[in-house]
């Protein structure tokens, strides 16, 4: 940006005052407002233009990641073992294979027969 002190502000307004004139500098003063004027809300337009586009960039980047994730269901393997019996089934993946989780057949649930001691002195 330009840097303009003081001392250079006043020298471009004598100059101004000579060539212009003193009629017409107000005139002049108001046209220069303008164009700063239009000039900034140009750069402001942009900027947000820019902002906006961004921002929509970073959303789409966003609705992609969820989109593949709610393909690929990385919990799926979790939610298949959440819902499968606790004992006697073996939960298949969503790939098509056994989980390799081993359950014991052989037990049983039966009570154990025999005589079973009711207590002290039976």
């Amino acid at each position: 940006m330009v840097d303009l002190s003081w001392s250079h502000i006043l020298i471009v307004l004598m100059v101004a005052l000579v060539v212009v004139g003193p009629k017409d500098l107000p005139r002049l003063m108001r046209m220069t407002g303008r164009w700063i004027a239009k000039a900034r809300g140009m750069a402001d337009q942009f900027r947000k233009s820019f902002d906006d586009m961004a921002r929509q960039s970073e959303l789409d980047e966003l609705r992609a990641e969820l989109e593949s994730l709610r393909h690929e269901r990385p919990l799926a393997e979790v939610d298949l073992a959440l819902r499968a019996p606790a004992l006697g089934s073996d939960p298949i993946t969503p790939s098509g294979r056994s989980s390799g989780v081993e359950t014991n057949k052989d037990s049983s649930t039966e009570p154990i027969s025999g005589t079973v001691a009711n207590g002290p002195g039976a």
